[in-house]
């Protein structure tokens, strides 16, 4: 252990010696790791978030295909579902969305139920009670700067104004969730959007045994050629592969820092100096062999890789948990232009964690030791001569 304590000793000296080279290598060394970490950090905190949301959402949501496009589906459907053993209930949903050009938003319009209110918490107010009503999300009503029992208009399906009261409006806590909801009365909303009695936007189908829900699948669709069953994993799985997808454009868009900084640290690994190179001859001439030469570039390559890889974890973990993401939200938060302000919760695995370090410290050792190596088995008077 001696031996190795002062090689370690001698490793920080040196890179001391040379301090401005390193602190700058290490500068952007640094901004390189915040840069992946942070894209890491968010994309597995929004698939958490993906996860809890969708914990509560139905088990099946069954739509009915014409042309192999979404169509209106029949309410009739409900009650041939609810026949099949293991369905706990079937409710037919009606919901959809609408585009106020005079504020420039997309929102999302939900025909409630009672069942759908259950999950549903308000920070006030209540749900649409009676014909008119609406409840809003926080993003809504900042927008139209509307509160509780003032009036909101918007145009229908016909391209007539609408008038609604507001009875309600979401809490904060779940803006995620509901910062471009507005919730209606399903008759209201059916008249808004002028679809007819005995129609739906789909089903949401609720089952006792969470494992039969391929088995239900299949007889929904042998019952009923023309729908789909859709499966709550499925829209998870949809959601990762967005997530996975963002993710890797933001790291397309960012393969130019990437590439440079590899450029940088090749050629500060791999091209030694004069002086470094002078320096490895004379340790060889005083006895030091090719493996004391090489443990003496490893502990420097590492030492300063390590401290790159812990300043680089620590400024994405503050970029995107304490300021909220930063510059990488937008890219994540979708097409809305509500966008939702939630505070992103820490979900990282050790796992990805090794998986981060062995993409940024690992290839920076390797540039360090070959080139060492190269000239830790040169003979010393050469290398000192060159």
């Amino acid at each position: 252990m001696t031996p190795s304590l002062k090689i370690l000793d001698y490793a920080l000296a040196s890179l001391l010696r040379r301090k401005y080279k390193h602190l700058a290598l290490l500068a952007v060394y640094t901004l390189t790791v915040a840069v992946l970490a942070s894209v890491l950090f968010m994309t597995q905190s929004l698939r958490q978030e993906a996860e809890a949301l969708l914990s509560t959402a139905p088990a099946l949501v069954v739509q009915k295909l014409v042309g192999g496009r979404h169509d209106l589906i029949a309410e009739d459907y409900a009650a041939q579902i609810r026949t099949l053993p293991g369905v706990r209930g079937v409710e037919a949903r009606i919901w959809g969305y609408y585009y106020d050009s005079l504020y420039g938003v997309n929102l999302t319009l939900l025909g409630w139920t009672s069942a759908q209110g259950e999950t549903l918490e308000l920070l006030r107010g209540q749900l649409p009670q009676q014909p008119g009503d609406c409840a809003l999300g926080a993003g809504v009503a900042q927008t139209y700067g509307v509160e509780i029992d003032d009036s909101l208009v918007l145009v229908d399906q016909r391209n007539q104004s609408r008038i609604f009261r507001v009875s309600g409006i979401f809490s904060s806590d779940s803006q995620l969730l509901t910062q471009d909801l507005l919730v209606l009365g399903n008759a209201d909303l059916r008249a808004f959007f002028e679809i007819p009695t005995g129609l739906a936007v789909d089903l949401a189908v609720q089952v006792y045994n969470p494992r039969e829900i391929a088995t239900l699948a299949a007889k929904i669709r042998q019952q009923l050629p023309a729908t789909r069953p859709i499966a709550r994993s499925e829209i998870l799985h949809s959601y990762r592969t967005v997530f996975n997808w963002r993710s890797g454009m933001i790291l397309s868009l960012l393969l130019t820092a990437l590439l440079a900084f590899a450029i940088l640290a090749w050629d500060r690994a791999s091209g030694l100096g004069a002086a470094e190179k002078h320096e490895i001859g004379i340790l060889k001439a005083l006895g030091w062999t090719t493996s004391d030469v090489l443990q003496l570039k490893f502990w420097e390559g590492l030492c300063l890789s390590l401290t790159a890889f812990i300043l680089g974890t620590l400024g994405g973990w503050i970029q995107v948990y304490q300021f909220g993401g930063g510059l990488l939200r937008p890219f994540f938060s979708g097409w809305s232009v509500l966008f939702p302000q939630f505070d992103l919760y820490p979900a990282l695995s050790f796992y990805e964690l090794a998986s981060l370090g062995a993409l940024t410290i690992f290839p920076y050792l390797v540039c360090t030791l070959v080139p060492a190596w190269k000239n830790a088995v040169s003979d010393p008077d050469a290398v000192m001569r060159s």
